[in-house]
């Protein structure tokens, strides 16, 4: 069979990094790894093709002969999702979906042939053993949660790294914790499932002998849901093999802010080549975190906890959240004073949503206060609820903090204010690249003299 993945494409939003990726000459971020590795769980003898709009422009010419296409994505691809499967209908093809997107919004895509939903690892092979005896059915659905060790390496050969700033590995999935707004449980569960320190290092082999050499992003929600498997199996042997290797990558990845209080997990994190993590703050009201069950952010200081995290060498991206119904006008001063404060170089900040099958989306829909679904863009000033503020005050506070803390003046306060504290790993000798050099002059160009 001759089978189609496709990608759909990333608006503009944080997370896509658009205008950024220009400077150190990429197309995109980081590769689809939920299909590359949905590739290598099929049939050898297939003829298997991949197009990741975010790099490469999708034709009605690259449909014509495919027997299947394969489409995942997350809900900010839903538009250019429902794009690519209203093409494949006009050309006769029969689409096969899964991902996030499609399992939690499956209800509107019925014109997808074959929804493959939740965990391929469980759904994919029933759906495979279906096709072959020429029997699939519609959907495919299950509540089972499985082990990480059936899954595969990711087909790379699919992809031309050289086109994405970064690589992408899954250590875990699943969250312990359980915030209102968070779909995470929703869709992995709470109990915490890992793969082997053997099949971490593997995937590791796999991306050098395949010539990556650069950034590897861990893309679990919470890396360190299991700290005792961490220090004891996972991050000694990344360790291990980056020495030896000669420390061909840097890595990052997101990680709750109880972090901080675990001064081992952090320097071995950071010995293991670890230089920067995500952090959902959300918000610097107690009341707030109450609201959405942030208990891990409760009864601390955040920002000596953000202190903690950088002063042992990872740097903190930041997230924060405006439009809890606790939020009252004086939050959006708040979370700028508390950015500055924190010297978080890289702060997200959008207005709260709620993805279906989450706690918050089944209280709004309790409460009457539901629209529609999420657009997953926390770019675009949408919310998918009625507020509790008066919407006009929400949305011009949201502006107003984006606006002060990226202006010049704001923004290299904290990098100043980062740099002083931040501690460098010393163990490592910077490997300067041409691309450093690169989006370094265009920086200089494009922001400071035109």
């Amino acid at each position: 069979m001759k089978i189609l993945l496709v990608n759909p494409k990333n608006p503009n939003t944080f997370w896509s990094f658009n205008y950024a990726l220009k400077f150190i000459s990429k197309k995109a971020s980081h590769p689809p790894l939920g299909l590359l590795t949905v590739a290598s769980m099929l049939p050898e003898e297939w003829d298997i093709k991949l197009i990741d709009m975010n790099v490469n422009s999708l034709s009605r010419k690259d449909m014509k002969g495919v027997d299947l296409i394969f489409i995942g994505g997350m809900s900010i691809q839903k538009a250019s999702a429902k794009k690519v499967i209203e093409m494949a209908r006009e050309m006769n093809v029969k689409v096969v979906a899964g991902g996030p997107l499609f399992t939690t919004e499956y209800k509107e895509f019925d014109d997808v042939d074959y929804l493959v939903l939740n965990e391929a690892e469980v759904t994919l092979p029933l759906f495979l053993k279906d096709l072959e005896t020429g029997n699939p059915q519609h959907i495919y659905t299950t509540g089972e949660l499985p082990a990480l060790d059936r899954t595969p390496l990711p087909m790379c050969s699919l992809i031309d790294m050289s086109k994405y700033a970064t690589m992408g590995i899954q250590y875990s999935r699943g969250c312990p914790f359980d915030c209102e707004f968070c779909d995470i449980t929703f869709l992995y569960g709470h109990r915490v499932r890992t793969k082997s320190a053997a099949q971490i290092v593997s995937e590791l082999e796999h991306l050098y002998r395949h010539g990556w050499r650069g950034g590897v992003f861990f893309v679990d929600d919470n890396f360190i849901g299991n700290r005792l498997k961490l220090k004891k199996e996972v991050l000694p042997s990344i360790a291990g093999w980056m020495e030896e290797r000669g420390y061909p990558y840097h890595f990052n990845t997101e990680a709750s802010i109880d972090l901080s209080d675990d001064d081992e997990l952090m320097e071995m994190m950071v010995d293991a080549g670890f230089e920067s993590v995500f952090v959902g703050i959300e918000s610097p009201s107690d009341e707030s975190l109450a609201e959405c069950n942030k208990l891990q952010n409760r009864n601390r200081d955040l920002v000596e906890s953000v202190r903690r995290i950088q002063m042992a060498g990872l740097q903190v991206f930041g997230g924060f959240i405006v439009g809890f119904d606790s939020d009252s006008s004086s939050i959006f001063d708040r979370i700028v004073s508390f950015i500055q404060d924190s010297k978080i170089v890289t702060a997200m900040v959008g207005l709260l949503n709620a993805p279906h099958g989450t706690r918050l989306y089944k209280r709004m829909v309790r409460e009457g206060r539901l629209l529609n679904e999420i657009t997953g863009d926390n770019t675009d000033f949408s919310m998918n609820f009625i507020p509790a503020m008066d919407k006009k005050l929400l949305l011009d506070g949201f502006n107003d903090v984006v606006t002060r803390i990226y202006s010049p003046k704001y923004y290299y306060e904290r990098v100043k204010g980062f740099l002083r504290d931040y501690k460098l790993h010393r163990k490592r000798s910077f490997q300067f690249k041409f691309t450093d050099l690169s989006a370094f002059i265009k920086s200089i160009f494009l922001l400071g003299i035109k």
